[in-house]
């Protein structure tokens, strides 16, 4: 096993446990919008540093990796927003420790609902 393998490797254990701190995250956080917030920039971040661990490890990958890479920086923290976006519209509420809401005071200056 050549020292690529054994780096590569251990950038996607690291991969790893970022995505495994996501699904914690999405199970300990209190209430969809910080959800939301955990799962989409600790899987997205995971998920990075696990391809990157694979292009390391195999550098044939890397022109596949990259388009990947791009793809999910472009798509996860947008739809993660729209949905969000999505579910305040529809009434979800807050955690009862949630200080602020800033779309709901933009809401009302506006003279939305």
């Amino acid at each position: 096993m050549n020292t690529l393998h054994i780096i590569g490797g251990a950038v996607s254990i690291l991969g790893a446990l970022f995505l495994l701190l996501a699904s914690i995250g999405l199970i300990r956080m209190p209430d969809v919008y910080n959800r939301m917030q955990a799962g989409t920039k600790a899987t997205t971040f995971g998920t990075i540093m696990f391809l990157a661990g694979i292009g390391i490890a195999s550098p044939g990958w890397i022109p596949k990796l990259i388009v990947l890479v791009v793809f999910i920086v472009l798509t996860n923290p947008i739809s993660s927003h729209i949905l969000a976006r999505a579910a305040h519209f529809a009434g979800v509420p807050l955690a009862d420790r949630s200080v602020t809401d800033k779309l709901a005071e933009h809401r009302q200056k506006a003279g939305d609902k």
